[in-house]
């Protein structure tokens, strides 16, 4: 079991907590956050054992798990990765590009692994059709929330739209051509929603759509390649393939045939895979610890969560 201790003790960090407490990978040592008030009512509440600095945590653990406000990520950060400690870092990896390049680079310098917490990858309902998904087209992402005032400090591209810019990513093997936005801000003084159109080299485009000001809340992305069309609800956790084949020779009377203008039949076929249920956030945290006791590569690298917020940033800039 790795030692494992917590900074950020807010909404999402006594998830962490609670779910590294519970994990047979990690052995949680402890935690700190820098309120006072909310620190002892966790630790009293919980017993989890509270640390009065992050040094003291940082020197008591081999892996620290980053749940603090996205201003404060590279600090912690750099202090745990010069300590000799691995990084799992929450979502945005920082609060700025630069600052992601130095966290890249301080770990490859000190030896130690990083991973970021774009969860989405996890979602079971893709995962069980991520394999399926080869070489999307075109991508039609909503990303839609109620409103909330926690996250809004930040523009709804780095609160909300950098899940599905780092899906996108993942599953697109191109460079960026050209990246179009724009973003309105209702009632926070950041953007609360978004739409971003991206096209890579390769012709396919993405079209993401992300606001924290909806009636009702959603989570869907769909991916359109060469004879399929697959579905994914990242909020209700269900997937959909569609599926168009050759017509066979001799079709059931109830099949659905479709015919193009040149005269060609294709069949359409329905699958709805198999989503496995899982906690997301505990299957981030525990292929992370796999990742370090293997000495393997973590599903979302260092890497991967500065390209997502350099995508981010340059949607935000062409507001």
């Amino acid at each position: 079991m790795l030692k494992v201790g917590v900074l950020g003790a807010g909404h999402l960090g006594k998830i962490h907590l609670k779910l590294l407490n519970q994990s047979s990978k990690y052995e949680l040592v402890g935690f700190y956050d820098p309120s006072k008030e909310n620190a002892e009512q966790v630790a009293k509440e919980f017993g989890y054992k509270l640390f009065n600095s992050i040094t003291e945590l940082i020197e008591a653990v081999e892996v620290i798990d980053i749940v603090t406000p996205t201003l404060s990520h590279f600090d912690c950060a750099k202090e745990a990765i010069l300590g000799g400690k691995h990084i799992f870092i929450e979502k945005p990896i920082t609060n700025t590009l630069e600052e992601a390049e130095a966290i890249r680079v301080l770990a490859s310098q000190n030896h130690v692994k990083g991973q970021v917490g774009h969860v989405e990858r996890f979602n079971p309902a893709f995962k069980a059709v991520k394999d399926l998904i080869y070489n999307p087209m075109f991508i039609e992402c909503h990303r839609l929330a109620e409103f909330n005032p926690r996250g809004t400090d930040v523009p709804v591209v780095l609160d909300l739209m950098i899940h599905d810019i780092d899906v996108i990513l993942s599953v697109v093997n191109s460079k960026i051509k050209d990246i179009k936005s724009s973003g309105i801000s209702v009632i926070s003084e950041t953007p609360d929603i978004a739409n971003a159109r991206i096209e890579f080299e390769n012709g396919c485009i993405a079209n993401l759509t992300a606001s924290r000001i909806s009636l009702k809340n959603m989570r869907k992305s769909r991916f359109f390649q060469k004879d399929a069309y697959i579905s994914v609800d990242f909020l209700d956790k269900k997937s959909e393939v569609v599926k168009m084949k050759d017509v066979p020779e001799n079709p059931d009377e109830f099949a659905m045939i479709l015919q193009n203008a040149e005269g060609v039949k294709k069949q359409i076929y329905f699958e709805n895979p198999k989503v496995e249920p899982n906690n997301a956030i505990l299957d981030e945290l525990e292929t992370f610890a796999e990742a370090i006791e293997n000495n393997t590569t973590p599903i979302v690298t260092l890497t991967d969560g500065t390209k997502a917020l350099r995508v981010a940033q340059q949607i935000i800039d062409n507001f």
